[in-house]
C-alpha cells in the first residue's frame, strides 16, 4: 500500500487512491451544508484488480482524517464506510441520526448526482 497516494477532488466529490498514476479506487461523496457542515460519503469502489490490498479502507480512513482536520461530522451512507466505521470507532466516531435523516433526505432530492 505504500505506493498508493490519496488524493481529494472536493469538487468532484472524489476521493481517490491513486497508484502508477491510474486511479484504482474512490469513494464518492458530497459536502452537506445543514443541519450542519458533514461529508457524506455514497460510494466506494475499488477496481477489481486492485481489491484485497486495503485501498478501500484507506480511502475511509483518510475521508474521517480530512473530516477531522477541518473540524466537521462524516454522515456515511456508503454501506462499506458504514461498516468501516463500525469497526474502527476510535476514528470514526457515530454522527448524529438528525444528520444522516438530512444526508439520506439531500440525496433523495438530488439522484441524478450519483
Amino acid at each position: 500500500m505504500s505506493d498508493i497516494e490519496i488524493r481529494d477532488d472536493r469538487a468532484a466529490g472524489r476521493l481517490e487512491a491513486v497508484a502508477a498514476g491510474e486511479v484504482v479506487g474512490h469513494i464518492e461523496y458530497f459536502v452537506l451544508d445543514a443541519p450542519e457542515r458533514a461529508l457524506v460519503p455514497v460510494h466506494t469502489i475499488v477496481e477489481p484488480a486492485h481489491e484485497g490490498k486495503g485501498i478501500a479502507g484507506s480511502l475511509a480512513r483518510e475521508l474521517y482524517g480530512i473530516a477531522r482536520r477541518e473540524g466537521i461530522t462524516v454522515a456515511p451512507l456508503c454501506p462499506y464506510v458504514v461498516k468501516w466505521a463500525e469497526r474502527h470507532p476510535d476514528e470514526a466516531p457515530a454522527a448524529d441520526p438528525e444528520l444522516l435523516r438530512a444526508a439520506k433526505e439531500w440525496l433523495v432530492a438530488h439522484p441524478e448526482l450519483f
